[in-house]
């Protein structure tokens, strides 16, 4: 029933701590998700320095952000400005290249307050990964929701019961939040073998549930057989994700770039250590240079942790 479990690797950066699930050394990818991240939870104090990612580029991938509380401004360089809030999605769809910068706002950093929400990266397919780069915002009523009985589910992006979200994925995913009061059980969409998706895993952000007759708790990754068909129980208010989807093949990932060949990564790059990408027209005073460099991308990364400059 279950192929393995993914414990979050955590990283406390001052007063803020972020876990890093995926890319894991064992299981680099479920589906098209490349990257997985749990921001918080954290309460920043007024004044604090909160959420500060200085411009940085992507290639070959869509980042999503969700938020459980708080909120952050995103700025690119295609002159979207966009702050988000919980239950709200920002699908940015990197291509052929974007940059970008993640605050938070300075009347909201003054006061303070909880931060907490998913960050997640999906590599496009072979067929658009040099597309034109894209912003999308959406907000809570362009994601089917659905609550009875102590469950609460909404479905942040792709396809699953029946429901279809307005993010515009280019390969077939879905990604699921899940509030389960104590005692709920559910199911996950379904794996190959009921004519579901191939890949699947479930992450609980907070509480623990029950996985057939194993516990799992917060900060945990369980990633499903392609047949398992598990039940879930809450055995306390949780919080979960449920993604999956149809691998797009192999990728490479080098910082913040995902792509299907060195080269491309090469050349990603020579253009940000060049000045070729322009920086947010609102944000454009600083950017995190490129890292030292390894000889070559790496295929199977071991775990990274994240560091107060990294993209998040």
């Amino acid at each position: 029933m279950i192929e393995l479990v993914i414990d979050a690797r955590r990283k406390d950066l001052g007063g803020f701590e972020v876990g890093r699930v995926l890319p894991f050394h064992s299981r680099r990818m479920v589906g098209p998700f490349i990257f997985l991240d749990q921001m918080g939870p954290a309460e920043f104090a007024p004044g604090s320095d909160a959420i500060d990612v200085r411009p940085h580029p992507h290639i070959g991938l869509s980042t999503l952000t969700y938020l459980f509380e708080g909120e952050i401004m995103h700025h690119d360089n295609l002159g979207y400005n966009q702050v988000i809030r919980p239950g709200e999605v920002n699908w940015m769809t990197a291509g052929k290249g974007i940059v970008h910068s993640e605050r938070t706002d300075p009347l909201k950093r003054s006061q303070g307050g909880p931060m907490h929400g998913m960050q997640a990266w999906v590599a496009l397919p072979d067929e658009a990964e040099e597309i034109d780069p894209a912003f999308h915002h959406l907000d809570e009523d362009a994601q089917p929701a659905y609550e009875n009985g102590g469950l609460f589910a909404r479905l942040v992006a792709g396809e699953a019961y029946g429901a279809k979200a307005a993010v515009p994925v280019s390969s077939p995913l879905f990604y699921v939040h899940w509030e389960l009061q104590p005692g709920v059980r559910t199911a996950p969409p379904p794996g190959k073998g009921a004519g579901g998706m191939s890949e699947r895993a479930l992450y609980v952000a907070k509480g623990s549930i029950e996985v057939g007759d194993r516990t799992f708790h917060e900060g945990q990754m369980i990633v499903l057989e392609p047949t398992a068909e598990p039940t879930i129980k809450a055995l306390v208010q949780s919080t979960v994700m449920v993604l999956g989807g149809e691998p797009v093949g192999e990728r490479l990932i080098w910082w913040n770039f995902v792509a299907s060949s060195q080269a491309r990564i090469d050349q990603a790059k020579a253009d940000w250590k060049a000045g070729r990408m322009a920086l947010p027209s609102e944000d454009d005073l600083e950017f995190i240079p490129l890292p030292d460099e390894p000889a070559k991308a790496q295929a199977a990364p071991a775990p990274v942790e994240p560091k107060p400059t990294d993209p998040v």
